[in-house]
């Protein structure tokens, strides 16, 4: 069965064991379906977020949640005012 979805969930299955995951992907491309997994999964559009939810949410799949929360910045998936007050997911659908 062909893999439809864009962000590439089925093979991002692949990075957790128990519902925690196993290790950040060094490769960027990985990564990237990861995150995009993340931001999909874990927050929801036109919500703000605190730091605290945010760590909060992302401590539940893996203990470095400040590491996946500056890739997530970084990609682009969740922004954030200079400030550094909130948290929006940037993916829609």
């Amino acid at each position: 069965m062909p893999d439809n979805d864009p962000s590439g969930s089925h093979g991002v299955a692949a990075l957790f064991s128990h519902g925690r995951l196993t290790a950040i992907p060094r490769k960027p491309a990985r990564r990237e379906q990861l995150l995009v997994h993340l931001a999909r999964t874990l927050f929801e559009p036109d919500r703000t977020y605190s730091e605290r939810e945010v760590n909060e949410a992302l401590l539940t799949v893996h203990d470095d949640y400040s590491a996946l929360r500056r890739y997530l910045v970084v990609a682009g998936l969740l922004t954030r005012p200079k400030d550094g007050s909130s948290y929006r997911r940037t993916l829609t659908g």
